[in-house]
């Protein structure tokens, strides 16, 4: 069965039965409060707005996706119609416009996706140039909903988990794969919950 995070209340669920696991998640729980839901739009416009988000800042990628949205560059048809040329004057670079061309090739059913097994998700995300792994994971995540996926190789994740239960070093991937499969089937609350953590602690103790 896949669990579907769709309201405040499975997250809570979720956190519950995750502090009730471990009592350094506990702890953690206690120090954040409720976490957010986070759910986020799915679709083609979504994949096309976290390429462009790679690499620049926000203030940036807002700049290029608000032309994108202006000039009706949010779907594959009219990025095909545009060519180079068009994308370019949105303000993408040479490599996202390939991305975005690539992504509006793909041909991804968009529809079929939010009923797939997350692995599922994932590796049909990442054929596409362009989205990584992670990328994949945080749209499994939070625009589909799933409880259980986990976004191993992210740097805050695996320094709240670093923090959270004293290790030594900061956990790499294949590591943090293996501290996340305890937290099953409650993942991607484990997730909200490491973020939430690393905030709070980033705040209380300046780490950079």
């Amino acid at each position: 069965m896949i669990l579907i995070i769709e309201t405040d209340a499975h997250v809570a669920m979720g956190a519950d039965a995750l502090a009730a696991s471990c009592p350094r998640l506990a702890q953690a729980y206690k120090q954040t409060g409720p976490l957010p839901l986070r759910r986020y739009p799915d679709g083609f416009a979504q994949l096309l707005s976290a390429i462009v988000s790679q690499q620049v800042s926000v203030a940036s990628a807002d700049a290029i996706w608000g032309r994108m949205q202006a000039a009706g560059l949010t779907a594959p048809d009219p990025i095909l119609a545009a060519g180079e040329d068009g994308l370019r004057a949105a303000g993408l670079s040479r490599q996202k416009i390939r991305y975005a061309q690539e992504l509006a090739r793909a041909g991804i059913d968009f529809d079929a996706l939010r009923h797939a097994a997350p692995d599922d998700v994932i590796a049909t995300l990442t054929k596409v140039p362009g989205i990584g792994t992670w990328t994949a994971e945080i749209y499994a995540m939070f625009s589909l909903g799933h409880a259980d996926v986990f976004a191993h190789g992210d740097l805050a994740l695996q320094e709240a988990a670093r923090l959270l239960y004293d290790l030594p070093e900061r956990p790499k991937e294949r590591a943090m794969r293996d501290i996340a499969a305890a937290w099953s089937p409650w993942r991607s609350v484990a997730a909200r919950l490491l973020w939430a953590y690393y905030q709070t602690v980033k705040q209380r103790e300046g780490i950079r």
